[in-house]
């Protein structure tokens, strides 16, 4: 065995506890036997008609369990999983599905049109698997999933190494999607580790089997599956024996959650910051006791802010809770931590403590000194780089005093005490007169005021200062605000140049389903201009 492989572990895990409950969807349940067994089937069908080792597979589907099954089946054949946001339009899935070089979908039934509209623009995906979605037939160019992964089949054995990958597409904040490469060593020792599983570098199943668990501890990601936020958490509860608990609705509700966590008697929930905290914390508010949510002992949450007045709010309604406030992204995942209990108050993700994988650095490469701004380099376990990509892999992955960093366009500063802040990403920070703004320090000012319930801070263009500070805020129920408020609320904590020159209030804040925000939707606020749908 060369290398951590996750289908091998997984089978491990099949193997020792085939009984307990692998994935849970509303009423539906499958034991890690059946799972096994259906992605099996899934394996053979794509192997026999013509997906060949390491050609990529996409997952075209809400959260369900048919994206674990056909990711697992994936795995296993030695093939390589390719997310794909949902949302995207004929287009977007036509550049990313030919950059992936994508020779087979899975795709749920609700997106039948969508594909039409586009299939014929990608003629080397070789293989159409439909998943019903409670409506419609499958059309004539593909096959029912479902029939597939109830077909019994020969048993066979699989070629897989540490070295095949798992590609992660990512849109970032700006540009065109891009394939983020992982090696399976590399990916499930970095999962796995941060979640205190403390693996070998060594593929070792005996280890893995020894921290298998019957009826594991149970994880329910709110997230989407198509993001690393969402199917990334599952990787380590999986590896453990655990069960991952799917909602079941297409659209966040929060009332669903609670429900499931106390049904299920959910151990673990990851979400994505604020978006999805502040539902919950209203709902739990709105009615207290309702829930008997005593499983419940941890939140996983990254990607967006998740602001300290909700983290309070949450601890107090859930006793016992501990946030675990993840600071990564596709290319550093689980890059740093910051964890929030009753006991101890509140962390921020941005401030972490300075390892001998994680520097700050200068233009030359040099360390900087205290409270000199550099950007955040990541060494450690990192992805291969971007998929077809060399000048961007060039950029982004560099050997710095003889070891390799991967450098995201963070910038941050370190104090005498070693302590990282970071500041935000390079790339959308705002240039006010030659002062540089991060919108995340203004973002988490502004959502301390009781009357934000959410924000975004955007840079648009000013004739003498280059560009201007902006703020889009969605008001909490009950409240009013306006721009000279909020302002003079910030004022006493945020540098002039800092504060917000215009303050749009919205209905709502545009995000996409993983809580990230809808930046051009931001800005049409201030310039309406049309933002396509």
């Amino acid at each position: 065995m060369t290398g951590w492989n996750i289908a091998d572990v997984l089978e491990t895990v099949a193997a020792e506890v085939p009984e307990s409950v692998a994935v849970i969807c509303g009423r539906r349940r499958l034991t890690w036997a059946t799972l096994d067994a259906r992605a099996e089937r899934l394996a053979a069908y794509l192997a026999d008609h013509g997906v060949q080792r390491q050609d990529k597979v996409v997952q075209y589907l809400r959260n369900c369990p048919q994206y674990i099954e056909s990711m697992f089946a994936a795995l296993k054949a030695s093939l390589v999983p390719v997310n794909t946001n949902y949302r995207y339009r004929p287009a977007e899935l036509v550049y990313l599905w030919r950059d992936a070089e994508a020779r087979a979908v899975v795709f749920g039934s609700s997106f039948t049109e969508t594909i039409e509209q586009m299939r014929d623009e990608v003629p080397d995906i070789r293989v159409w698997l439909w998943v019903d979605e409670g409506g419609g037939e499958c059309p004539a160019w593909a096959e029912p999933y479902e029939q597939i992964a109830t077909t019994p089949v020969p048993a066979r054995s699989w070629a897989r190494d540490g070295d095949d990958l798992v590609l992660l597409y990512t849109g970032g904040t700006t540009g065109m999607p891009k394939g983020v490469m992982w090696r399976q060593d590399d990916l499930f020792l970095v999962l796995g580790n941060a979640a205190n599983g403390k693996y070998p570098d060594e593929a070792d199943l005996g280890y893995a089997r020894s921290r298998v668990a019957a009826n594991g501890r149970r994880h329910l990601t709110a997230a989407p599956l198509m993001h690393g936020a969402g199917c990334f958490t599952c990787i380590p509860i999986m590896a453990r024996g655990g069960g991952v608990v799917l909602l079941e609705k297409p659209s966040f509700d929060p009332v669903e959650l609670l429900d499931t966590v106390e049904r299920e008697s959910v151990h673990s929930v990851s979400w994505v910051g604020d978006v999805f905290a502040a539902p919950v914390v209203e709902a739990l508010s709105r009615e207290p006791g309702r829930w008997r949510l005593g499983s419940w002992s941890v939140v996983t949450s990254g990607g967006v802010l998740f602001s300290d007045d909700l983290k309070q709010r949450l601890l107090g309604l859930v006793p016992g809770l501990l946030i675990a406030d993840v600071y990564g992204s596709s290319e550093a995942v689980a890059a740093a931590r910051s964890v929030s209990t009753g006991k101890g108050g509140t962390a921020s993700p941005r401030v972490f403590t300075r390892t001998a994988t994680v520097r700050v650095i200068r233009e030359d490469g040099g360390d900087v000194e205290p409270g000199e701004v550099g950007m955040v380099a990541y060494g450690g376990r990192q992805p291969l780089g971007y998929y077809r990509d060399e000048a961007k892999t060039a950029a982004s992955f560099q050997v710095i005093g003889g070891a390799r960093f991967l450098l995201t366009g963070d910038f941050a500063t370190v104090d005498a005490e070693g302590l990282i802040t970071v500041l935000g990403r390079g790339s959308s920070c705002i240039n006010t007169g030659g002062e540089k703004v991060f919108p995340e320090e203004v973002e988490e000012v502004l959502k301390q005021h009781p009357a934000v319930r959410d924000v975004v801070v955007v840079g648009l263009p000013d004739q003498r200062l280059g560009e201007q500070v902006a703020a889009v805020v969605e008001v909490t129920p009950g409240h009013q605000l306006d721009a000279v408020v909020l302002t003079a609320f910030a004022r006493p904590v945020l540098a002039g140049y800092k504060l917000p020159r215009q303050v749009r209030v919205v209905e709502k804040v545009t995000r996409g389903p993983n809580g990230k925000v809808d930046y051009p939707a931001a800005r049409a606020v201030f310039t309406g201009e049309e933002v396509p749908a």
